[in-house]
């Protein structure tokens, strides 16, 4: 059987092709008792709109790029969900790429979306390389979502405050009584954010920490917190730059005797679904992620809307989340 058109439609409703097409724009002219009878047709016909047809006359897709820079980290969950939510709320629906992949092979990161006609994108995470984005930016609105690389032209950034999140762990860490505390640091603005905002802190309160650089993932965190448990004057406490790094300072940890958190304090950042695993229950800093996207997602249709002119920063306010990873230091030995 042919699939329900538009005029079968309007013939179940009782009412005319252009009606139907009143409603499937959610125009407001449609009194309520005719848009009922359509939809209630529709729903009886099991029509769906052309997407394409609709795309050609609107000349707008309804969708929305959303390239991520690893699409195995959980720290994007919260921040696509918030996307997500409003983007749904108004019509629009997110095509997906991840730029890991698409590095891999060599491909064009950003054509795919202008190829499938996308009416905007956002970038979540560490940038494309900034000429890349540019050329995109001059043919679609672009946001920029959960990176601190400097703003593009025409190009909003929403963000957590880094330097604040990383105030926070290390005030928590002093507050409780540690003195030897060391940074895990990662790579990008992101990282260098949190790495100086630690450094700035430690001085504030007359403390030099260690800071050893990492590259953001478990086993990273493992090893660089093997190097430096073995060092003559262990940290007491341990900063990672994300949950993912904590994990690998659990484990190496572990391996090598040490109680969490009574012989070592450790804090992540993110808030990840396995920050909150009560096998892990990590202290950790919550980045407003799921804020975030909203955030992003209203950027972008302030965009669509006509609002040029040049790239704006929002960022969010992060809160430290005290699990069950952190306590004082234990007594110096005798």
């Amino acid at each position: 059987m042919r699939p329900p058109t538009i005029r079968d439609v309007a013939d179940r409703a009782g009412v005319s092709k252009s009606l139907v097409s009143l409603v499937l724009r959610g125009s407001e002219q449609v009194r309520p008792e005719k848009r009922e009878a359509v939809e209630r047709a529709m729903a009886e016909l099991g029509y769906r709109p052309n997407a394409a047809a609709r795309s050609l006359s609107e000349q707008r897709t309804r969708t929305v790029g959303v390239l991520l820079n690893d699409l195995r980290n959980p720290w994007f969950v919260d921040l696509l969900d918030g996307l997500n939510s409003l983007l749904h709320d108004n019509g629009l629906h997110m095509l997906m790429a991840d730029t890991r992949l698409n590095r891999r092979t060599g491909q064009d990161v950003t054509g795919p979306f202008l190829d499938l006609r996308a009416d905007g994108l956002v970038v979540v995470g560490t940038l494309p390389e900034p000429a890349t984005l540019g050329a995109i930016a001059e043919r679609i609105p672009v946001v920029v979502a959960g990176a601190r690389e400097p703003v593009l032209p025409g190009v909003d950034l929403v963000a957590n405050d880094d330097e604040q999140g990383a105030r926070l762990v290390t005030e928590h860490l002093i507050g409780l009584g540690h003195r030897r505390i060391a940074h895990i640091a990662g790579y990008g603005a992101v990282g260098e954010l949190r790495r100086r905002s630690f450094e700035a802190t430690m001085r504030a309160h007359g403390l030099s920490g260690v800071v050893e650089s990492s590259d953001m993932t478990e086993e990273g965190g493992y090893r660089t917190t093997v190097r430096l448990l073995s060092r003559p004057e262990r940290p007491t406490a341990v900063f990672a730059v994300n949950d993912i790094a904590s994990v690998g300072v659990l484990s190496a940890a572990e391996e090598l005797g040490l109680r969490v958190p009574r012989d070592l304090s450790v804090v992540g950042y993110d808030n990840t679904r396995i920050a909150s695993l009560r096998h892990v229950w990590l202290t950790t800093v919550d980045s407003a992620n799921h804020e975030v996207g909203r955030r992003a997602a209203r950027c972008l249709m302030d965009r669509f809307e006509g609002g040029g002119g040049a790239g704006r920063v929002h960022l969010a306010a992060p809160t430290l989340e005290i699990r069950g990873t952190t306590a004082p230091p234990p007594p110096p030995t005798v």
